[in-house]
């Protein structure tokens, strides 16, 4: 499965998060509105996050993100277009039981396999857990994996090229996610070209920074993009999808 542009569906903080308000049909309300514009413009799939729930927990968030999360991405699946979890900062097994429950299509998992360094502490990856749930509960489900993940450092002496190896071949995963430093930041191109040499095989996303002036450039090095903030009013990462920019990004990516 391969999808050029990936629409990101924020969602605001859903229960037990710090700034939850209490009510959960207008988060569920937001996500689908976000969801209408994206594909009105012409986004091919869509991704669910729960952004707004920081600070986030490690890797096994509360199970009542969980239930709220198969709640709000039941609801944008029955869009109809193909549709991502990533329960932040990277819960990969509760995001598989949310894909397995709405009917997702895939997960993207921020550590898939190894260790990076991030703001939740060192969180290591669980590619064997995830490998055996999915083949338990949801087989067809893809995985998307980042490799050297935002908002986060490898250790010393692993190179990009290895770990986008081990994602490719050893850990699962169906597609590689490069990103820029941290949200909405540039991707740097070099690194696109690099993963692409170690894992020739894998499908390649760009996972932050893309935009309407750098679509067509990144697009002739990836096979697709995962957009949010570019797409957002005001280019705030928290707002809603902004439906004249949405549409920009996808006249400029075609």
């Amino acid at each position: 499965m391969t999808l050029r542009l990936i629409g990101m569906v924020h969602l605001g903080p859903l229960p037990g998060a710090p700034r939850y308000r209490g009510d959960l049909d207008a988060v569920v309300a937001g996500a689908v509105a976000d969801a209408r514009i994206l594909l009105d413009a012409g986004f091919d799939g869509l991704m669910v996050e729960n952004f707004g729930d920081a600070p986030f927990f490690a890797d096994d968030v509360p199970k009542a993100t969980i239930a709220a999360m198969t709640r709000v991405v039941t609801a944008v699946t029955a869009l109809g277009v193909p549709t991502g979890v990533n329960v932040l900062r990277n819960d990969a097994l509760g995001a598989l039981a949310v894909a397995a429950a709405s009917g997702a299509t895939f997960i993207r998992v921020n550590v898939l396999s190894g260790v990076m360094s991030t703001d939740q502490g060192v969180i290591a990856g669980k590619a064997a857990e995830v490998a055996r749930l999915r083949a338990a509960v949801a087989p067809e489900v893809a995985v998307f994996a980042d490799v050297f993940v935002k908002h986060a450092t490898p250790p010393p002496g692993l190179s990009l090229e290895q770990a986008a190896a081990d994602l490719w071949e050893r850990a699962g995963a169906d597609a590689i996610v490069v990103s820029g430093p941290g949200t909405g930041r540039a991707v740097d191109r070099s690194h696109l070209q690099r993963v692409r040499a170690a894992a020739p095989g894998a499908p390649l996303y760009v996972g932050s920074g893309a935009a309407a002036e750098s679509a067509a450039e990144l697009l002739a090095v990836c096979d697709g993009l995962i957009v949010g903030t570019a797409v957002k009013v005001d280019g705030v990462t928290t707002a809603p999808v902004d439906p004249g920019r949405a549409r920009a990004l996808v006249a400029a990516a075609r």
